[in-house]
């Protein structure tokens, strides 16, 4: 079937085939069709949700792909929300991955440049001074000395490099936003995501039981795909769902402009440097160490939510988080 023949059969509102969306997202990353048919594609996604069917196949495309990283003496875990909230708050799960370093474990962290907000994870990193590589040795060398590394999507992924200018033009979230945080090259055991929709979160939750992840899946019940002590959230995991609400975290409910992004690269820096300095307000600290707790949580499971906290906490005020970057930095 051609990309028209098939574009034509989802506006009649039938849906994919696990292999027939693996087959065109592989031909997406070929090249093998125009610009205007990747993007009528890619809208059909905005206009109905993905299947898991979809979702899967697309999944399988992008893992067949890309350029697989043998990080598997680390035991490690990625945080990385699907991003697509419209939020745009600062980047909270990235320091909250080096907050997670800086209390031990070990992080691969999957990342990209932000489409929907103004500034994504591999924007920060960039202007920080980070240099994108994907030589498997200096990845190694980084977990070793800093325990974390950073995963550039676009050097692993050919797909997400030929769409990427496209997804940027269209400055809206695509399925490709669903994708990210299941595509990680270096297949980390542990993984925290956040997801910007209920139904998003079932869906990974359905994709995620038929792997052997220890995952943390955490949506806002008030729409951010990361805990944003806005209100009450939902975690789902291997061993069972709850809803948590700031209180079981001992942190005051905030609000959404207390934890803003900044509307360019360099103010979400700043931010970033000022709350990784220890100098954050309470509500960013405390948004930064909520997130990193449930990624302790579900890399050390035999530790107690309250330890977890904790250690989050001594990570980033004790300047711990602070020398796990400068670390990386120099590595890189």
């Amino acid at each position: 079937m051609t990309i028209k023949e098939t574009i034509k059969e989802l506006l009649n509102h039938k849906t994919l085939s696990r292999e027939e969306a693996k087959e065109v997202l592989v031909n997406i990353a070929k090249e093998s069709y125009n610009k205007s048919e990747v993007v009528a594609f890619l809208t059909v996604f905005m206009m109905r949700p993905v299947t898991v069917e979809e979702l899967s196949g697309f999944r399988d495309a992008l893992l067949e792909l890309c350029l697989r990283i043998d990080l598997s003496a680390y035991r490690t875990i990625d945080m990385c929300g699907t991003g697509g909230d419209g939020q745009n708050t600062f980047n909270i799960s990235t320091l909250a991955s080096i907050v997670v370093a800086g209390a031990g474990a070990k992080v691969s962290k999957h990342g990209n440049y932000g489409v929907s907000s103004s500034c994504g994870s591999s924007n920060v990193m960039e202007y920080l001074g980070y240099q994108f590589t994907n030589d498997e040795t200096k990845l190694q060398e980084q977990l070793e000395k800093a325990n974390i590394c950073f995963l550039h999507a676009p050097l692993f992924h050919p797909a997400m490099k030929v769409v990427g200018p496209i997804r940027k033009e269209l400055g809206l979230k695509t399925f490709f936003n669903m994708l990210g945080p299941m595509v990680n090259p270096s297949f980390p055991e542990y993984q925290l995501v956040g997801v910007f929709s209920l139904e998003l979160a079932r869906v990974y939750q359905y994709i995620y039981q038929q792997t052997n992840k220890k995952y943390t899946i955490v949506h806002a019940l008030d729409g951010y795909d990361e805990v944003s002590l806005t209100g009450d959230f939902k975690a789902i995991s291997n061993t069972g769902e709850q809803v948590f609400s700031p209180t079981d975290f001992k942190m005051n409910q905030i609000q959404p402009e207390e934890i803003f992004g900044g509307d360019s690269v360099p103010e979400a820096a700043e931010i970033f440097k000022t709350v990784l300095n220890g100098q954050g307000t309470e509500a960013q600290n405390n948004v930064v160490i909520a997130n990193a707790a449930l990624a302790l949580n579900c890399y050390f499971p035999e530790k107690s939510l309250e330890q977890n906290i904790a250690d989050a906490r001594a990570s980033l005020l004790e300047g711990k988080a602070a020398k796990v970057l400068s670390t990386l930095l120099s590595l890189s």
